[in-house]
């Protein structure tokens, strides 16, 4: 997955850890970044290339899929369908979901994709993007 470079060098030199909301780690340009949501810009390759979808669980680190498939049975089977520039977690929590409470509705929307629900979250991740809410 292709995405602008938003933290320090060495960021994770701790091992890998999530971002908070006024991460330390990240520099000034990437905090403009990430607060547009232009970091997610270069996604649009991965979409041209095959790779990702608009919509669609939103990939995770390789490293977390392992961690949390030991207390989350079934967290794999986000893999069914391509991950998405945005999704349906995204926009019904983002980052304030837990990876348990993402997989909810991840496995919603994998069993229930349609148009209809593409549409509903393109439309809310525009709003999102416009208000700048939920930006890390």
């Amino acid at each position: 997955m292709y995405k602008f470079r938003s933290m320090y060098v060495d960021a994770e030199e701790n091992g890998p850890q999530w971002a908070d909301k006024d991460d330390r780690r990240c520099t000034r340009v990437g905090r403009f970044l990430r607060n547009t949501r232009l970091d997610e810009l270069p996604q649009l390759l991965n979409i041209f290339l095959g790779e990702m979808s608009f919509v669609g669980p939103r990939p995770e680190r390789a490293c977390f899929y392992d961690e949390f498939e030991t207390y989350i049975h079934g967290f794999h089977d986000r893999l069914k369908v391509k991950p998405g520039l945005t999704g349906y977690a995204q926009v019904n929590g983002g980052y304030e979901l837990k990876p348990e409470e993402k997989i909810v509705y991840d496995a919603e929307y994998i069993q229930n994709r349609s148009l209809r629900m593409d549409l509903e979250c393109i439309i809310k991740t525009v709003k999102l993007v416009i208000t700048h809410e939920g930006a890390r």
